[in-house]
């Protein structure tokens, strides 16, 4: 009996010893971020840790936890610090397994960055998903839940991100977080503010707001990113052809938001997508008494009346928008599209008059030639204008220089034909 107990307390001594050594050996590793040959070294004693004293164990699982995470396996290491982190009573390893925990999480957003730029938008959305369940009740990780049901909705799984939108809506999740500004306090020859607002963190705002360099301090929000959030549940319910729970859903967040401009556009854009122009054009009228000065909203009813042939009606939106934005070329090229519907009645009648022989029809051949050039030149201005504000637009210039022909102005035919030229070259 003597002899087997020694032999036990001998057996035990070299485990102990042996566990020690490869821990060594692990540690050793790591420090030289060998992440690979250390998992094989801590592989060869993974059966005896369970019956060791409990400060190896808490070595093992953070020397474990911290090779997987060199080695990629992101959720395996964190799960084997936390085991460490409960384990370690001395807490000889806890400040350095936590360290390991926020870098795991940084090295995780950052990985999913790199996927979502190489449009691997599954590995992005599943490394997203899993930096959210590091803490789910943390406002920065919620933003996760967030980031990765945009990636899942680049990726086509609509599946995956109306999950994640849907359990977003369910947590009451807005995105919105305070911002911190400060102007410095600049003045000019003749002692005028010239100063810039300056966006700032938290601390410098507390730091610097009683400061005599810095005036008009402003707390402000960022805006709530619900709408964008229920706008794309009811957009995945539209391509998976639920219009119901579309429509559904959309009311169900402009109740909660009545005031919501970004909301009402959404609900427009679904009855569009749906096929509901006159829907989508109350929608848009209701939408330009929110917010009159819009030029785009005044565009898109331009367009849907165009489309539903109310050509009159879409003259006087686009003109409305120019008068609001100027600069916004579409509503340029969509006008003088317009104008120049009304071409293809007077061509087609010139036609049939071209071949006559009859006086009267000379003379009404004569006036609707006349009326076609005016048409033109009402084309013109806008082209003009467009040309001015996106010079290498070929549609544009295009057009132009067939009207510049038509009209026989050949001095700018030419100028156009050569512009033409040297874009296409």
């Amino acid at each position: 009996m003597k002899n087997l107990l020694t032999f036990i307390l001998l057996f035990v001594t070299f485990l102990g010893y042996s566990q020690k050594k490869e821990l060594r050996s692990a540690q050793k590793l790591l420090d030289e971020s060998f992440y690979n040959e250390a998992l094989d070294v801590l592989s060869k004693i993974e059966g005896l840790i369970s019956n060791s004293d409990q400060k190896y164990q808490a070595q093992y699982y953070y020397l474990l936890g911290w090779a997987n995470k060199g080695d990629g396996n992101y959720n395996e290491a964190v799960s084997l610090l936390r085991k460490s982190i409960k384990l370690d009573k001395t807490e000889k390893y806890k400040e350095n397994a936590n360290i390991l925990i926020e870098n795991v999480l940084i090295d995780l957003i950052n990985s999913a960055v790199e996927d979502n730029k190489a449009e691997d938008f599954k590995s992005a959305t599943k490394k997203l998903y899993d930096a959210y369940l590091f803490n789910p009740n943390k406002i920065d990780n919620k933003n996760y839940l967030y980031f990765a049901a945009s990636s899942a909705v680049n990726g086509g799984d609509f599946k995956t991100a109306l999950e994640y939108y849907n359990k977003l809506k369910k947590m009451g999740y807005t995105g919105v977080v305070s911002e911190y500004f400060l102007t410095p306090v600049k003045k000019d020859s003749e002692g005028n503010l010239i100063g810039d607002e300056e966006k700032v963190s938290e601390t410098e705002y507390n730091l610097l707001k009683s400061s005599k360099d810095y005036t008009n301090p402003r707390v402000g929000k960022t805006e709530s990113r619900l709408p964008e959030i229920v706008k794309n549940i009811a957009l995945i319910y539209v391509q998976t052809g639920d219009n119901e729970k579309a429509i559904s859903a959309i009311k169900e967040a402009r109740e909660i938001n009545p005031d919501n401009i970004n909301l009402l556009l959404s609900e427009a854009d679904l009855y569009m997508r749906i096929g509901d122009k006159v829907k989508f054009k109350t929608l848009m009228q209701e939408a330009i008494g929110k917010d009159p000065d819009n030029a785009i909203l005044y565009y898109n009813l331009g367009v849907i009346n165009v489309e539903q042939g109310l050509f009159e009606e879409g003259m006087t939106y686009y003109k409305k928008a120019l008068e609001l934005d100027p600069t916004y070329a579409a509503t340029y090229l969509n006008l003088v599209g317009l104008i120049l519907e009304g071409e293809a009645a007077l061509v087609e009648e010139m036609n049939e008059l071209a071949t006559s022989n009859k006086r009267s029809d000379y003379e009404r051949y004569d006036q609707l030639k006349e009326e076609r050039e005016k048409l033109y030149k009402s084309c013109l201005p806008y082209l003009e204008k467009l040309i001015e504000i996106d010079p290498k637009n070929i549609e544009a210039l295009k057009t132009a220089k067939n009207i510049y022909y038509t009209v026989g102005d050949n001095e700018k035919f030419k100028l156009i034909s050569a512009r033409i030229e040297e874009l296409q070259n």
